[in-house]
């Protein structure tokens, strides 16, 4: 569902090829994109203006209070879904197949949770607006006009917010603390073999993982795509300076061109996360355009961090060698 994760989960090219092998893929989205394109069916939601929206994630971020509800600028087309709706549609459709026998045995926090689901997002947002200490409305951000309100500065909220039994945050957490002797460890003893790099990301201003890149105005200028490389790392290998490379590490293999960089220390090399759509049956005029590969055909799912559970994306040994 709106997703990409041949391209931003580790080694994708092993789950591109699982996912061309399964029996049925579904997908909602609006594009056919590295995953999607293995989709039997595609189930196309509204567009951006056809949606009424209200910021929540980057409220986080504010230095003032806040609230804006933007109503959508065009009427969605007749028969056209959201995508909250065709996923609460699947999910009703399949409860029905399930039969009567399987509803009549619903606790009552199944039945709430599917009349929250038949209630549009707008109704639910305004009962969050009421439960608000500025007791706001979706009808007074309505009629507030495309600005919203500005309720004034933000105002600090802790300690009262916090649950914990001494109002504190703790940052010293058990199993953190407890981790961290095998990972010095590990650290000390970590040893390059010769002639590896550690492959580290990098994120451009313009790019929002592989979203942006099918918007010519994002992408316009010189390619951000390469793999930097320290001047004296090529030097050794008898690499130039904008060369085509092929990078190997132990869970793929990709080719691509080189930057010489200062930018990053000797022994690191990096490549941009979201690249790589030049694959058959995406349907991205401008995104299938751009040179590049995705960095996480050389990432390996099975090696994980073993606190957070989160794939190790950086660090990632390789070789670089000249293409052929």
């Amino acid at each position: 569902m709106a997703g990409n994760p041949v391209s931003s989960t580790p080694g994708g090219h092993r789950l591109d090829a699982a996912i061309a092998g399964l029996d049925a893929v579904v997908c909602i989205d609006m594009y056919l994109n590295e995953t999607t394109r293995h989709a039997d069916v595609v189930l196309p939601p509204t567009g951006p203006l056809e949606r009424d929206h209200y910021d929540l994630v980057f409220h986080l971020l504010a230095v003032r209070d806040t609230a804006r509800f933007s109503p959508a600028l065009l009427p969605k087309d007749p028969g056209g879904r959201h995508d909250w709706e065709i996923a609460r549609d699947l999910g009703l459709a399949y409860q029905r197949a399930r039969g009567t026998g399987v509803r009549r045995r619903l606790s009552k926090a199944s039945l709430a949770l599917e009349a929250r689901l038949r209630t549009s997002p707008t109704r639910q947002l305004d009962v969050l607006l009421r439960t608000g200490g500025a007791r706001l409305s979706v009808r007074k951000l309505r009629s507030a006009g495309p600005g919203g309100l500005d309720l004034g500065p933000l105002r600090p909220r802790l300690p009262q917010r916090l649950r914990t039994r001494d109002r504190r945050i703790d940052l010293a957490a058990p199993v953190v603390l407890e981790a961290l002797p095998a990972l010095l460890t590990a650290v000390e003893a970590a040893t390059p073999v010769d002639g590896e790099l550690l492959l580290v990301g990098r994120r451009h201003q313009r790019d929002n993982n592989s979203w942006l890149h099918n918007a010519p105005v994002l992408t316009k200028g010189r390619p951000r795509h390469a793999l930097l490389v320290h001047p004296d790392d090529l030097a050794v290998r008898g690499v130039a300076d904008g060369a085509r490379v092929r990078v190997r590490s132990a869970s793929g293999e990709v080719e691509v061109e080189v930057s010489a960089s200062d930018d990053v220390m000797p022994g690191v090399v990096s490549l941009p996360h979201g690249y790589g759509h030049a694959r058959d049956g995406v349907r991205l005029r401008g995104a299938t355009a751009l040179p590049g590969v995705s960095v996480n055909d050389l990432t390996d799912p099975s090696v994980v961090e073993a606190v957070s559970g989160n794939a190790v994306l950086n660090g990632v040994p390789v070789t670089i060698t000249p293409a052929p």
